[in-house]
C-alpha cells in the first residue's frame, strides 16, 4: 500500500512537469494488485483529479489550435479505445506501446524530435492515435506528448495543452468505463481515494517545479521520461 501511494505521488509530480505520466506508472503497478482491466478504469479516476487540477493551474497557457485539432481526434480515440479495452487488452499491445515509448524517448533525447513538423491530416491522425491507446491501455500520455514535440510548444504552453488533450480524453473515456465496470469501481472506492489523494499531493509539487526548469533543458527531460517509462512498461508485464 506504502509503494501505491509514493507511486500516486511520484506520478502526479511527473505529470505536472511532462504533461503526462499517471497513467503510465499507476497502471501497471495498481494491475498487480487488481487486473489490468479494473486497474485502467480505476487509474482514470486518479487521472481526471490530476489532471483537473493541473488544467486550472496552467489553462492561460494553452495553444487552442493544438488544442482544437490535434486534441479534437485523441479524444475520439480515447472513446474508442474504452469500448474495446476489454477486448484487446493483452500483454503484445503494451509491448508495443512499451517500445513506441522507448523509441520516442530516443528520438527526444538525441534531438531527432526537434525536426519533426506536424501539420494539417497528420497531426489530427496521431491525435487519434494517441487517444486510442488511453482507452486502450490508459497510458496515452507519452506517445502524446512525443507526437507534440512537432509542434515546437514551450514549457508551460506544452504542459498546460497536453493537460487540456488529457482532460479531454478523460471526459470521453470515463463514462464508458462507469457503464462497463461500475459494480467493479465501486468495490475498490477506498483504493482509488487513496491513489486520487496521492496524485493530487504530487500535482501540487510538480506545478511548483515546472517554472523553474530551463527552457532548453524542458524537452530533454520530457524525452528522458518517456523513455524511462517506456522501459518500465516493458518490464513490468
Amino acid at each position: 500500500m506504502c509503494i501505491l501511494v509514493f507511486v500516486s505521488i511520484l506520478a502526479g509530480g511527473i505529470a505536472s512537469i511532462s504533461g503526462f505520466g499517471i497513467g503510465s506508472l499507476l497502471t501497471p503497478v495498481l494491475a498487480l494488485r487488481i487486473g489490468t482491466s479494473i486497474a485502467v478504469a480505476a487509474v482514470s479516476i486518479a487521472h481526471l483529479m490530476g489532471t483537473a487540477l493541473r488544467f486550472w493551474k496552467w489553462k492561460q497557457y494553452i495553444n487552442k489550435q493544438v488544442l482544437f485539432s490535434f486534441g479534437l481526434t485523441s479524444a475520439m480515440g480515447g472513446l474508442i479505445g474504452a469500448w474495446f479495452h476489454n477486448i484487446f487488452q493483452n500483454i503484445i499491445l503494451t509491448d508495443i506501446f512499451g517500445f513506441l515509448l522507448v523509441f520516442a524517448g530516443i528520438t527526444g533525447l538525441t534531438g531527432v524530435s526537434e525536426k519533426w513538423r506536424f501539420r494539417g491530416p497528420l497531426a489530427w491522425v496521431l491525435g487519434a492515435l494517441s487517444g486510442l491507446f488511453g482507452g486502450l491501455v490508459g497510458n496515452q500520455g507519452g506517445i502524446r506528448s512525443a507526437a507534440m514535440f512537432g509542434f515546437d510548444l514551450k514549457g508551460k504552453e506544452f504542459v498546460a495543452t497536453a493537460t487540456g488533450i488529457a482532460l479531454a480524453v478523460d471526459i470521453a473515456r470515463m463514462p464508458v468505463y462507469f457503464v462497463l465496470q461500475w459494480k467493479e469501481i465501486l468495490k475498490i472506492w477506498p483504493l482509488i481515494a487513496l491513489i486520487s489523494i496521492g496524485v493530487v499531493i504530487g500535482t501540487e509539487i510538480g506545478v511548483w517545479v515546472l517554472p523553474k526548469i530551463p527552457e532548453n533543458l524542458f524537452k530533454r527531460i520530457v524525452s528522458g521520461i518517456i523513455l524511462l517509462i517506456g522501459v518500465f512498461v516493458l518490464i513490468h508485464q
